[in-house]
């Protein structure tokens, strides 16, 4: 099995910066794709960035995904923190197994880490 674990989150101050990573375990595997996304207090989960697991960095507005030198390790680093950043922030990762020799794909979510952002 693939396993995906989150941390980095924390409270922080608006304005500030924050670094997420994203671990990828287990064996036989690659990646395709590697999303974030959050989901605030009371809300829909939503995209945050992403990029191809071949990727090396990927920019949306505030938002910075890019490859730890760990190779399955992603790092989601968000600028400007704003209050309404708080929420939950997810990995999504998405591959295929070698089982056997057959290729399988995978899609697996970490468990989350919290971000809170004080004004």
């Amino acid at each position: 099995q693939v396993q995906v674990v989150e941390s980095g989150g924390g409270l922080v101050q608006a304005g500030g910066s924050l670094r997420l990573s994203c671990s990828a375990s287990g064996s036989s595997f690659s990646i395709d794709h590697v999303d974030w996304y959050r989901q605030p207090p009371e809300k829909q989960r939503e995209w945050v960035a992403g990029m191809p697991g071949s990727g090396v960095s990927s920019v949306t507005g505030r938002f910075t995904v890019s490859r730890d030198n760990a190779k399955n390790v992603v790092n989601l680093e968000i600028d400007s923190l704003k209050p309404e950043d708080t929420g939950t922030y997810y990995c999504n990762v998405r591959g295929l197994r070698n089982i056997r020799g057959t290729l399988l794909p995978f899609d697996v979510w970490g468990q989350g880490t919290q971000v809170t952002v004080s004004s």
